[in-house]
């Protein structure tokens, strides 16, 4: 019933039932304890499960090997490594042995804090306690110290590492491949990648979307989808990362239409993509120029029950204004409004920006005015627009207004506005302000450094 409670995440139930079973002088077994410890752990309140140990040790029954582990396991995930060993040392001063598990629970742990020599004294205690365990447990923890390796960088150590191991599976070749992707070295991969199918092991999934990933971006798009087509005859059905890494690949590349055949090749197998992979798609589309296109790909999500979210209509706002197509993106502003979406910082600059274009100021200002009726702060950027428009329009008492507005916010100022301002004060001949403002820049500058 507990164990039912706690996998149903009724914590407070299991503990009441727990209690209303010691308070009739019951003691619940150790695997009742172990589930309670588990949710516990799981929820965060690792003080209740440390203190459900103690009463174990105080009243039985007696903690086991699987006790400690779930605890330590528990304190490695809220990363309380130092816990987490102390209670390592208390198990086994308890006359309760580690066993593989504790270990790699900590040697995992120690990676990730980048710790690598601490992880690498554990696995030494491992391999030279040869009385519990097997070679599959081993190669776990050697495979979790490779991959710390690999991350960090040393790529010599986890190599040592890899030449240890002398029964290997799919999931060390992963880590070997990952580690070369992570240093570049394509080479070395796809020598890895040889190695592997010699050794009669096929890639999986995680395989190919590592090698793809690397591929997408060093650029090869060509090569990550002949990658792809060799996943689809090996039988290794791609997931929605494939997909996204190929589709994103073609469409930096300028193969939007490719981006768009992975996008119909998704929905043909009943994959049905996530607002942004079809955002990158309708993105893609805009930059080039083929807003009806955009717009198509756009109608065919909502099609699938994807609706668009504020991402898509600032890709095909962007795509309208870019088209010179001012009064279609205001219309997409009001279609994002009544289906529930309030622009955000990017529309926003994206509509002020192609009215300073145009040089209505007084749009530009009702705009702005709106944003921040809304809650949306502007930056830089918002400004930066603004100033350009006033230069433009010659207001430059206006212009100087908002410049040192900005200069006195806490807003991160960069030269863009004072070449602005620069230009039009040379244009009009004010060299002292031209010189005035360069001094501001220089001591701006000298401040940073």
């Amino acid at each position: 019933m507990i164990r039912a409670l706690c996998l149903e995440g009724k914590l407070g139930t299991s503990l009441w039932l727990w209690r209303s079973v010691v308070q009739q002088l019951r003691t619940p077994d150790v695997l009742t304890h172990n589930y309670l410890i588990n949710a516990l752990c799981k929820s965060g309140d690792l003080w209740r499960a440390e203190w459900l140990v103690n009463e174990m040790l105080n009243q039985g029954p007696s903690p086991t090997c699987a006790t400690y582990n779930t605890l330590m396991n528990g304190y490695c995930l809220a990363n309380k490594v130092d816990k987490a060993l102390d209670l390592f040392s208390t198990m086994t001063k308890r006359g309760i042995s580690p066993n593989r598990v504790s270990c790699n629970i900590l040697v995992h742990a120690l990676c990730q804090k980048g710790l690598l020599g601490d992880a690498k004294k554990l696995l030494e205690k491992i391999l030279d306690d040869g009385s519990e365990g097997d070679n599959a447990s081993s190669l776990i923890t050697s495979t979790i110290l490779m991959d710390g390796y690999f991350k960090n960088g040393n790529t010599d150590e986890a190599l040592a590492c890899w030449n240890g191991v002398l029964q290997r599976d799919v999931v060390a070749y992963n880590v070997v491949i990952h580690g070369y992707c992570l240093n570049g070295d394509i080479n070395l991969v796809y020598k890895s990648l040889c190695e592997m199918f010699k050794s009669g092991h096929l890639p999986d999934i995680f395989t190919f979307n590592t090698i793809i990933s690397k591929l997408c971006k060093s650029g090869r798009i060509h090569e990550a989808c002949y990658v792809f087509s060799v996943m689809s005859r090996m039988d290794v059905f791609p997931d929605h990362i494939t997909y996204k890494m190929i589709i994103q690949g073609l469409c930096i590349n300028g193969d939007v239409v490719g981006a768009e055949n992975f996008l119909s090749h998704m929905l043909e197998n009943s994959f049905v993509p996530k607002p942004l992979i079809w955002n990158v798609v309708i993105d893609a589309y805009g930059k080039f120029g083929h807003i009806e296109k955009a717009l198509f790909v756009k109608n065919q999500m909502i099609e699938y029950g994807v609706g668009p979210n504020v991402h898509t209509y600032n890709a095909l706002i962007h795509a309208e204004i870019r088209n010179g197509s001012i009064e279609e993106a205001h219309y997409l502003r009001k279609e994002m409004l009544m289906n529930g979406f309030f622009p955000d910082l990017v529309t926003y600059n994206l509509l002020i920006g192609a009215v300073c274009n145009l040089g209505e100021v007084s749009s530009a200002l009702q705009l702005r005015d709106e944003m921040l009726r809304r809650g949306c702060t502007p930056d830089v950027i918002t400004y930066t627009e603004l100033l350009r428009c006033y230069c433009k329009q010659s207001k430059m008492k206006e212009a100087e207004e908002l410049f040192f507005k900005v200069q006195s916010s806490d807003l991160p100022i960069d030269h863009v506005p004072f070449l602005i301002l620069m230009k039009k004060w040379f244009k009009m001949g004010e060299l002292d302000k031209v010189f005035d403002l360069y001094q501001i820049w220089c001591k701006r500058g000298s401040l940073k450094s």
